[in-house]
């Protein structure tokens, strides 16, 4: 099976990049949105973060994916102490997917052929401690939205029916990409993802050319372009763990609270979610720099990405979101 594109060899889109890149390092951000035009490489970007992303330890067999024997379902009925290291998790959710399919289901040939009550998990178990990701979030149909808001919202995926009464973990970082000529997205969905981000196709001639140079040699010299980007890939895994390593560790000045809240205060941005989720994505960015602590460089970094999506229209603006935030950002963190 050919391996996925390269993260590091993606040209341009580096604000899309840094936003995959932060919910590696710090998952509770809460995911993130991608809008832009057709082929500018979003499924892409996805595809290759699956890759680049550390592998994680689980339980041998568990459903879940759950760190600990302890942790494990009861109604996965694991008996092995085994730990072993797999991918990080990276599920699709395509659309006209079907209830049953996304929190799952009755076993049908278990019940059939045994005669037993039996729990198939569906993509939420798979997905848990990874990322799921839905290509034209935008066109997913109402009742599968209702379903990821209340599980992003609890953590866990609950099932009661044909007899069944099934909990299990089912936190993921949410990934999804759309065209937004093609419909927006429902508030309450667009709320979830920690931050937002609008690629465009590349307006100068070089960088195109660049484009097709990477992608040509991808296809048609395939061993010899993944070994020369394989060790650029190896060096931003690397970052990312240290990033994790260091998260903890990072000093927190109250400015940069102060900061958080001011600058949302000016956009008008609706509850409490803005400044939280500004607050992570700048100490991600930090621990990804190096950096000791939290700056207003940080903060001036992530905010389009944590903050433009969550704006109120404003009809007698014609900015838009993205222009309203760095006007607020000159404002009020010169």
């Amino acid at each position: 099976m050919r391996q996925p594109f390269p993260f590091s060899a993606i040209v341009g889109q580096d604000a899309m990049k840094t936003a995959m890149v932060l919910t590696a390092i710090d998952p509770g951000i809460g995911g993130v949105l991608v809008f832009g035009d057709r082929g500018t490489g979003k499924s892409t970007a996805v595809r290759a973060l699956a890759a680049l992303l550390p592998p994680i330890e689980a339980v041998e067999g568990c459903p879940v994916n759950s760190a600990r024997r302890e942790l494990c379902p009861d109604w996965a009925l694991i008996t092995s102490d085994r730990i072993i290291t797999k991918p990080t998790p990276v599920v699709d959710l395509p659309l006209g997917v079907t209830e049953d399919r996304v929190v799952g289901a009755l076993d049908i040939e278990r019940a059939l052929t045994r005669g037993e009550k039996a729990f198939e998990p569906g993509l939420l178990a798979r997905a848990n401690r990874g990322y799921l990701y839905i290509d034209e979030v935008n066109l997913l149909e109402d009742h599968i939205v209702d379903l990821l808001l209340d599980v992003a919202q609890s953590g866990e995926n609950v099932v009661e029916r044909e007899g069944l009464s099934i909990r299990h973990p089912a936190r993921f970082v949410l990934v999804g990409s759309g065209n937004p000529e093609e419909g927006e997205l429902r508030p309450q969905l667009l709320d979830r993802f920690g931050l937002s981000v609008e690629v465009t196709s590349p307006r100068d001639i070089d960088t195109r050319v660049e484009v097709i140079k990477r992608r040509d040699a991808y296809e048609n010299d395939h061993e010899t372009f993944m070994s020369l980007w394989r060790p650029m890939d190896a060096g931003l895994r690397n970052q990312i763990l240290a990033a994790r390593e260091a998260l903890p560790k990072l000093d927190t000045p109250n400015t940069t609270l102060h900061d958080c809240a001011a600058l949302c205060i000016a956009l008008g941005s609706d509850g409490l979610r803005g400044e939280l989720t500004l607050l992570r994505a700048a100490r991600a960015l930090a621990a990804f720099e190096g950096a000791p602590a939290v700056a207003r460089s940080h903060l001036r970094a992530v905010a389009p990405m944590a903050l433009s999506h969550r704006l109120r229209r404003d009809p007698l603006d014609e900015a838009g979101s993205g222009a309203r935030v760095a006007r607020s950002l000159t404002e009020v963190l010169p």
